[in-house]
């Protein structure tokens, strides 16, 4: 059975294999235009900065070097139910270097199109196991964020030689460009 976390909580990831699954709803809005909302990875080392640019993964670079960590791809619509984005990451294969991957979510052209957070409900991050389908845990967003267009759901994060996920959910107004800024070297 999932684990339900709030927000700053942390959890054991006890798989060495999972999956990162996203997904969102959209409010009924009158901008006119579609939402496209991203899921990106920054896999960091232990100076919480990207190990190389090849390590931002995102829609135009879908797989890490060890390919360890690989997006299934880019959800331009977010509609149907479930998961509107998924990354699979294999902790067998991911490079040593590598000590903590952030989960961030933007809103594509958010600026041009006059969108946020605000107008986004439903939103969730999940963990469940790539080869059973289990799902380990789930953190739902349950904040308005009305002025923000990134969101960082959470972190993976080695710590002694366990991985876990910290439910974040921290918002920014300054889009992608921001979390980049943050963490590239």
């Amino acid at each position: 059975m999932a684990i339900n976390l709030q927000k700053g909580q942390r959890e054991n990831i006890n798989a060495p294999k999972f999956t990162v699954g996203l997904g969102w709803d959209i409010n009924n809005t009158s901008t006119g235009t579609g939402f496209d909302l991203d899921a990106s990875l920054f896999l960091l080392g232990d100076d919480k900065k990207l190990v190389s640019d090849n390590h931002f993964i995102f829609y135009n670079n879908l797989e890490s070097p060890d390919k360890s960590v690989i997006h299934t791809g880019d959800n331009l619509t977010g509609e149907g139910a479930g998961d509107d984005e998924q990354i699979k990451i294999d902790l067998t294969k991911i490079d040593d270097a590598i000590k903590e991957i952030t989960v961030v979510v933007t809103i594509h052209e958010a600026d041009a199109r006059k969108q946020n957070f605000g107008q986004v409900r439903n939103s969730f991050i999940r963990i469940f196991n790539t080869d059973t389908n289990e799902e380990i845990l789930k953190y739902e967003l349950d904040e308005d964020f009305s002025i923000e267009t990134a969101v960082e759901f959470g972190r993976i994060y080695n710590r002694n030689g366990e991985w876990k996920f910290e439910a974040v959910g921290a918002g920014q107004r300054d889009g992608l460009e921001k979390f980049v800024s943050i963490y590239q070297k």
